[in-house]
């Protein structure tokens, strides 16, 4: 990790962004902007530690979600990955909350415009707008095979689909697929993949559920091995754990098993780099 990354990690590692002034909190993530982006990935993840896990803690402010459009106080698996990757890329404080809606929606920020589905929404409309890149088979090469997740009109008449109360004209329907790395292979996978990938939990297909996609965090490399830096609803908080621990506990988790994961690393949209 670069200098300035380290001394943000340093400095904030042990208390999380919701306790630091906003002025410092600017300060620090100011002082990043001239660090390589997955420097800036994995100083910003830091700072998250500790910070607590509420579930969909983010929303549009009004309506079926009034949640606020960014908070520092807590994060879910997605909002942390959401708001690391707009603290990394927005080119200063005032286009933060801009560049979040733009990972977030697909539009104006509403229920009905964000990204619910990761293999539907979420990674297909960040993937086109540049600003993550699939690396899976980079990393898993051979043992890399693809998963598929359908969905259909009864697939959101089920529990799961109607819990979400999307209109009809909005529900993402047909064949979505993305690479993985199956679960067996995946420390080995892993093993020279850098820090601060977006690593992507897939699950066992269940036909009546609208994802196979039930986690998600920040791949980190340590002198004991890879980590997930993720918010865990397990410990209540963001914090680093042992990839092979998480692993081992999902994959003893009989009702919804992990088939793999998947791999996407964070970059700079070509009209960043031109800035």
């Amino acid at each position: 990790m670069s200098g300035a990354g380290l001394l943000v990690a340093l400095l904030l590692s042990s208390t999380g962004w919701e306790s630091v002034p906003e002025a410092r909190r600017e300060a620090e993530v100011t002082q990043l902007r001239t660090q390589p982006l997955a420097d800036r990935v994995v100083a910003l993840s830091q700072a998250f530690i500790g910070t607590p896990y509420v579930l969909s803690p983010l929303g549009e402010g009004v309506g079926k979600d009034p949640d606020p459009l960014i908070r520092y106080d807590a994060v879910d698996c997605v909002t942390l990955v959401e708001e690391v990757m707009a603290m990394s890329l927005a080119p200063d404080a005032a286009s933060r909350v801009e560049w979040l809606n733009r990972i977030r929606y697909s539009g104006e920020p509403a229920w009905e415009t964000r990204n619910h589905i990761m293999e539907a929404q979420w990674l297909p409309k960040n993937l086109e707008r540049g600003v993550v890149r699939e690396v899976t088979r980079s990393y898993g090469g051979a043992r890399t095979r693809s998963a598929t997740k359908g969905l259909s009109a009864s697939t959101w008449a089920e529990k799961s689909g109607v819990e979400l109360a999307l209109p009809e004209g909005v529900q993402p329907r047909g064949t979505f697929s993305l690479d993985l790395i199956p679960a067996d292979d995946v420390l080995k996978a892993v093993g020279n993949a850098p820090s601060g990938l977006i690593l992507v939990v897939v699950r066992a297909d269940r036909p009546k559920a609208v994802t196979r996609v039930s986690h998600m965090g920040f791949l980190i490399q340590t002198p004991k091995g890879p980590v997930l830096r993720h918010a865990s609803k397990t410990f209540k908080k963001v914090a680093d754990e042992p990839l092979a621990h998480y692993l081992s506990r999902n994959l003893d988790y009989g009702k919804w098993t992990v088939e793999g994961v998947a791999l996407f690393e964070v970059v700079e949209p070509d009209s960043l780099k031109a800035r």
